[in-house]
């Protein structure tokens, strides 16, 4: 069930809530009830609790409930469902067993911990930690960028280190369904507890810029050319939130093609995985996909590359692009030497 957050960044649980309502019509003795969604630490115990108890039912003894959260990342070919450690946890000790005994049949190694707290909060470190560290990333990018640094070299350099460093890459804004998210529910339940959350917020708002940033750095490369952003052509490459998925969920291309559109240019997009888009919270217009070949790509004034699709030809659009701008380091180090693309 899906967690999102409205636009104060305040939690939504209104399906996990919704559905644990009906649920609740339909729970018998011997059950057991499991919820998988990101959420704040206390959502199991607090929320969907005192829902299953209104049936008269005991947990623990009656019926049995828990919380594992999910962990997946899709277009990830080392790791499956099955190959990723499974966090367990239960409102009881009975509810702990009976959840860890039914994941010991999908996945090849469970975690138990102490409360469905814990496993909770769990969750919401996993993705806050990398939150935060693309935030840091992100906000160096605009620093070297200035001193003239090419961040992505840095980074490789970087890696060498074998203990101590862990490579975060920048790129034009978050997206997906987890991180851009799952941070502000931490951020909202800290408020109970008096608790301002600075490293969260401050995260939020650095990744939330960088959209702008790259709409800056487009407008700022077009100008040097002479190209005027109002009636300019632009193709988007990529709007899925990561490379290779057909997942488009709080991509950062809809505000880095809102942007554009409200500064007056024309703008289309590719992506192979994505071919139509759909109105939603952050797309606000119906495109289809435009097809990657010389005459289409000749027509543009400039590409912004946002997603870097495993399958995009990069050399064609070296070649035929009047600029580019490259958000993902999609054209490596050694691919920048034609004075037409901009790392951004």
């Amino acid at each position: 069930m899906p967690t999102p957050i409205g636009k104060h960044y305040e939690p939504d649980l209104s399906f996990v809530l919704n559905t644990t309502k009906i649920i609740s019509q339909h729970l018998r003795k011997g059950q057991l009830v499991i919820l998988e969604s990101t959420t704040y630490p206390g959502t199991t115990e607090e929320e969907l609790l005192p829902i299953l108890s209104q049936t008269g039912l005991k947990v623990g003894k009656d019926f049995f409930l828990g919380y594992s959260p999910e962990r997946e990342d899709p277009g990830n070919k080392k790791f499956s469902t099955a190959t990723i450690p499974k966090i367990v946890s239960g409102i009881t000790e009975r509810c702990l067993s009976r959840v860890d005994a039914l994941y010991k049949h999908i996945v090849i190694k469970t975690v138990p911990v102490s409360s469905t707290r814990i496993a909770e909060a769990t969750k919401i470190l996993e993705n806050t930690y990398r939150a935060v560290n693309i935030a840091l990333v992100n906000e160096l990018k605009m620093v070297f960028d200035r001193m003239g640094i090419d961040i992505w070299e840095v980074i490789e350099a970087a890696k060498t280190k074998p203990f101590g460093f862990q490579a975060f890459y920048p790129g034009p804004g978050l997206g997906g369904h987890c991180i851009p998210i799952d941070p502000f529910y931490l951020s909202w339940k800290a408020k109970e507890y008096d608790i301002h959350t600075r490293f969260i917020e401050l995260a939020g708002e650095i990744n939330t810029y960088m959209p702008y940033y790259v709409v800056e750095k487009t407008i700022k490369a077009l100008n040097e050319r002479e190209i005027p952003i109002k009636g300019a052509k632009i193709l988007i490459i990529g709007v899925a939130y990561k490379p290779d998925v057909d997942d488009d969920r709080e991509s950062p291309a809809f505000v880095i093609m809102d942007l554009l559109e409200k500064a007056g240019a024309v703008v289309d997009y590719h992506d192979p995985y994505i071919l139509r888009l759909r109105i939603g919270r952050r797309c606000k217009v119906m495109k289809d996909s435009i097809d990657l070949n010389s005459e289409n790509l000749r027509g543009y004034d400039c590409l912004v590359v946002v997603t870097n699709h495993s399958n995009v030809d990069y050399d064609l659009l070296l070649r035929e692009a009047r600029l580019v701008i490259d958000t993902r380091n999609a054209f490596g180090l050694n691919g920048l030497d034609n004075g037409r693309t901009v790392k951004s």
